[in-house]
């Protein structure tokens, strides 16, 4: 189903970490976005983003207004596919079934935080690679080891953290080119390594999580909340009313 123009699915958690799990265990090159309203109105503005999201494998809905979006559109029984519990779900399964893994994105505290948070967690789980990438735009020469040391890794299940819409980029530029699922979590990394906090279950239920992530970032997401939130609302009432001019 699509919500302005951009593929949305509305598999649940089973369902999305059970597809994961078996192209991983197959050793397929596949990628996974959950997406939120920043990547609706990304792709709205820019058809070459639009064309990776709607050519991913999946596409969750991780912010409850795409949840609500699609029981308008009449998927009644979606339902909220949020990244960091995507994570820790497929954490487990990739730890019950011998799935090696890897990290990529976050600066290198977080990560280190990150695989550290997670080694406890899941003692059984094999962490095959972890890489925080420079902030810049990598070189040719960089991006051919990093797909070396990806590949020679044995990692099966890539967590990629480098925020919307650079991870979605980075996936897609990859699919083909690793032996592996690469799932693009954004800010899973944070929440799991503990440097950011997360908004409580409540304001995630009501689909405020937006406003908590808001108060304590203002200065980074508040342009991006305030450009793209009301354009949604707007855009997504003439989709519903069948006037919207942008497939």
């Amino acid at each position: 189903m699509k919500i302005l123009g951009m593929r949305v699915d509305s598999a649940g958690y089973a369902d999305a970490a059970g597809r994961v799990t078996g192209w991983a265990r197959e050793g397929q090159s596949r990628y996974v976005c959950c997406a939120s309203v920043n990547n609706v109105m990304e792709a709205f503005d820019s058809v070459e983003f639009r064309q990776i999201m709607n050519t991913a494998d999946l596409v969750t809905p991780d912010g409850m207004p795409l949840v609500w979006g699609l029981r308008l559109l009449g998927a009644s029984g979606a339902s909220r596919v949020y990244g960091p519990d995507l994570t820790a779900l497929v954490l487990e399964a990739a730890a019950r079934d011998s799935l090696p893994v890897g990290f990529y994105g976050a600066d290198e505290n977080t990560l280190h935080l990150l695989v550290a948070n997670v080694r406890r967690r899941f003692p059984s789980l094999r962490i095959a690679y972890a890489f925080s990438p420079p902030f810049r735009a990598p070189t040719p020469d960089e991006d051919d080891r990093v797909v070396q040391e990806i590949d020679s890794s044995g990692t099966r299940i890539l967590f990629v953290g480098l925020s919307t819409p650079k991870q979605e980029r980075w996936m897609a530029a990859h699919r083909g080119r690793l032996r592996t699922v690469m799932l693009g979590v954004g800010a899973a990394f944070d929440f799991l390594a503990g440097t950011k906090p997360q908004a409580p279950r409540w304001m995630q239920r009501a689909g405020l999580e937006w406003m908590f992530r808001l108060l304590t970032e203002p200065r980074r997401l508040g342009p991006r909340y305030f450009r793209h939130n009301p354009r949604f609302v707007a855009f997504f009432t003439l989709q519903l009313l069948g006037l919207r001019g942008r497939s």
